[in-house]
């Protein structure tokens, strides 16, 4: 019984958070005895700790400073780790294996390659007598580690089924079926448990069913699943869907990383709260891979107590270690500009230069100009009123099903008597249903949007807020609704709802150029200028046009439009003395003028970098206009902001070598007619001239490296809304983690074969058949 009582106070051991630095984890016989061989297994299935683009310290023996050889990771590939906290070396069979007894009397190397870790960089040899003979310690760990990964249950079942070549197969295709099922809900994003998954059960939830329709549709899967139904060997189990699972998601990031591979890289950092309110951060890295394309991957999202930058730090370089991934090798950080985030002197961006001063930050250009856009709105009172009124129509109409439906239905009508009168055009896609859409000051582009919506249906609402004053339950909603009406059929309104259009329209197309994944810091500045001057095209000559738009669009809904030249008579009480003024100064001067140059000075401020240094240099690489841009000190600057990148010797090299390049890319065709840093990596590529101009081609590594937006990793908060939703909003961190990698990164998860997710699956514990 006492036994029993023990057996159940033991703790659970959570294998996905086990630390993956050998310097931080604790000695094996320190856990419990029933979960060594589990956690031993999933060790061996991450393989050693590597971090091979780590920046690797320097220690002084005598008068000569060594260091650790990432060479060494080829040559014992197998077994040895390296600690970055420790910046020591171990031994992962021994960690696994060795005897407690033997590394306390300190045989076999005592405790150099286990607990305190080996860091005598000048001996070398020491890593060969660390081996030893077929007898020594370090062999009998490893073959340890090899048999536990082979190992069969010792029962005479097993022993039979290992042996029959029917059953493997048998068993293969069973197992096969199981992770397609498990591979397409991961892949859609859906549940996979059901409320009632009893046989007489109508609906046993998707894994199930899905498992079911395809024994139905193929011959084969059915009769092997009706052969085991009884058996253990039966795969539809909640365990095994989640180790299918973990074991899908954990090949998706080796492939990732594996791409990645010692490339520099940038972290995309953003933080919020899941349906459970828990505070969720999700991580994204930028690089670029052997092709010379820009990517961006996410690699996961962690569970944080608190949103202080130390706290964040620490749960970013737990999971870049999980990962392989060395905080040395990072060379730009991108957040949405939190006060946690971007402070200079405790954010978490002064945090990791602190450890790593080439990590260049960089504001996300999207949530700028988002900013941009929030600060006029909230700083000129008509503009600010336009939203305040366009908000409160939007909640009023769509209060209720019954007004939301009444509005589909008057605007349903009102498009198939334009169709008729020949007023529009109709074609496949044209025409489509649509509904009033909300701003947000956090979604990127709703207020564009939101006007739009508006202008489309104005008619279709006035008719709405028309039935709602005439029928309102109370009489609030009818004054509001007539307030609203009026305020609608106002010259004021429809003006300011016209130019906001006109000037969100310009920055639409802007934001939604910056949330390409694949685009460069420099091209982004060019969009930006791009932006302001069509701004200041649209200040100079937009005037006539938006007032011919707007007298147009208030003749078609009979608003009465004031003569120009009358005098302005403003709403608000009249200040003493106030020098009288015309419509034509109100609209033109105090309003068309006044925001359009607002609107300007914003984006001016909000993108100040442009004159920083770092990207004064990177637009030096610009290949437009035949290199036009091309200054040769300002990329020698470039590279001396990189001095871990680039030694002494490699800058003088790198002077020779740019002399070179620019004059065979000035007169190479292939080169005449690139347009962006992006297009000029994958051509260099392309042509292999990456291998000639090696120092050049990683500046360009470099400046692509520099993130530009954090759209990825809100693309990742986007999905938990739709994998972790009301119904799921117990799942755990780990399990939710796995289902968001597949379905994010669709396109490396359709590359993994069913092969790769078999056999980590297989070694995830002892089966009953190996495969």
């Amino acid at each position: 019984m006492e036994r029993y009582l023990k057996r159940k106070e033991r703790v659970e051991i959570d294998i996905n958070n086990l630390p993956s630095d050998p310097g931080l984890r604790l000695p094996i016989w320190s856990y419990d005895v029933n979960d060594r061989d589990k956690i031993r297994r999933c060790y061996l299935l991450k393989g050693p700790h590597q971090p091979r683009s780590h920046h690797f310290p320097q220690t002084l023996y005598g008068n000569i400073a060594r260091r650790f050889n990432p060479k060494w990771f080829d040559e014992y590939s197998d077994w040895l780790e390296y600690s970055v906290q420790k910046d020591a070396i171990f031994c992962l069979y021994c960690y696994l294996f060795k005897p407690q007894e033997q590394i306390i009397k300190g045989q076999g190397g005592g405790d150099s390659f286990v607990g305190e870790g080996f860091k005598n960089w000048k001996k070398k040899e020491k890593l060969l007598c660390h081996i030893g003979d077929h007898n020594s310690i370090h062999n009998k760990a490893r073959q340890k580690c090899e048999y536990l990964m082979k190992k069969q249950e010792h029962s005479l079942p097993a022993l039979w089924l290992s042996k029959d070549d029917k059953n493997k197969k048998e068993y293969r295709i069973m197992l096969t079926a199981a992770i397609d099922c498990v591979k397409f809900l991961l892949r859609q994003g859906l549940s996979f448990r059901g409320h009632d998954e009893s046989s007489n059960s109508d609906n046993r939830g998707n894994y199930l069913e899905l498992f079911d329709f395809l024994a139905d549709h193929n011959e084969e899967i059915k009769t092997v699943t009706s052969a085991y139904a009884s058996s253990n060997l039966k795969l539809t189990s909640p365990k095994v869907q989640k180790e299918i699972c973990i074991a899908a998601s954990a090949e998706t990031l080796r492939y990732i990383m594996k791409d990645i591979g010692s490339s520099y890289f940038s972290i995309i950092v953003d933080e919020s709260r899941d349906v459970s309110t828990k505070e969720q951060l999700a991580i994204a890295v930028r690089y670029v891979d052997k092709l010379g394309q820009v990517i961006e991957r996410f690699i996961g999202i962690k569970h944080v107590i608190s949103t202080n930058a130390v706290t964040l730090k620490a749960a970013i370089e737990d999971i870049l270690a999980k990962h392989s991934l060395s905080i040395q090798m990072i060379r730009g950080q991108g957040y949405d500009g939190a006060s946690n985030m971007r402070g200079e002197f405790h954010g978490l961006k002064a945090l990791i230069l602190n450890d790593n001063p080439q990590a260049f930050y960089v504001h996300c250009f999207a949530h700028q100009l988002q900013l941009c856009l929030v600060a006029v709105a909230k700083n000129h009172w008509q503009v600010k009123h336009l939203f305040e009124f366009t908000s409160r129509i939007i909640n009023t109409v769509g209060a209720s099903c019954k007004r939301s439906d009444t509005l589909k239905s008057i605007q349903h009508d009102k498009i198939l008597l334009h169709l008729k009168n020949g007023n529009l055009i109709s074609g496949n896609g044209l025409n489509q249903e649509t509904n009033l859409q909300k701003s947000s000051d956090t979604r990127w582009s709703s207020h564009f949007h939101s006007l739009i919506s508006l202008m489309r249906m104005y008619a279709s609402v006035i008719e709405v807020l028309e039935i709602v004053k005439e029928e309102g339950v109370h009489d609030q909603q009818s004054v509001e609704a007539g307030v609203l009406i009026d305020i609608m059929e106002s010259f004021d309104f429809i003006f300011t709802m016209h130019l906001m259009i006109d000037i969100l329209g310009i920055t639409n197309e802007l934001s939604q150029s910056l949330q390409r994944k694949d685009q460069d810091i420099k091209n982004a500045m060019k969009l930006v200028q791009i932006s302001k001057q069509r701004l200041q095209l649209l200040r100079e000559n937009g005037w006539n046009a938006l007032l011919a738009e707007v007298s147009r669009f208030c003749g078609v809904f009979e608003v009465v439009v004031p003569n120009m030249n009358e005098t302005y008579k403003t709403r608000r009480r009249a200040m003493r003395r106030a020098e009288e003024i015309t419509n034509l100064h109100h609209y033109r001067a105090d309003l068309f003028y006044t925001v359009v140059d607002m609107q300007l000075q914003e984006l001016n401020n909000r993108f100040s970098e442009s004159s920083t240094e770092l990207l004064l240099c990177v637009s030096c690489l610009n290949p437009s206009d035949s290199f036009h841009a091309y200054d040769e000190g300002k990329l020698i600057c470039l590279a001396e902001l990189y001095p871990s990148d680039f030694s002494i010797i490699e800058v003088v090299a790198l002077k020779n070598q740019l002399s070179t390049y620019i004059i065979d890319m000035r007169t190479s065709e292939e080169f005449s007619s690139l347009r962006s840093i992006v297009d000029l990596a994958k051509q260099i590529v392309k042509f292999k001239k990456n291998d000639v101009y090696p120092l050049v081609y990683r500046l360009i590594t470099l400046a692509l490296t520099l993130p530009v937006a954090t759209a990825t990793v809100e693309r990742a908060f986007s999905a938990i809304k739709i994998i972790k939703h009301r119904l799921r909003s117990r799942m755990g961190d780990d399990w939710l983690n796995d289902c968001l990698v597949p379905y994010i990164e669709k396109d490396v998860f359709d590359l993994i074969p069913n092969e790769d997710v078999v056999q980590y699956y297989q070694k995830m514990q002892n089966r009953l058949i190996k495969l």
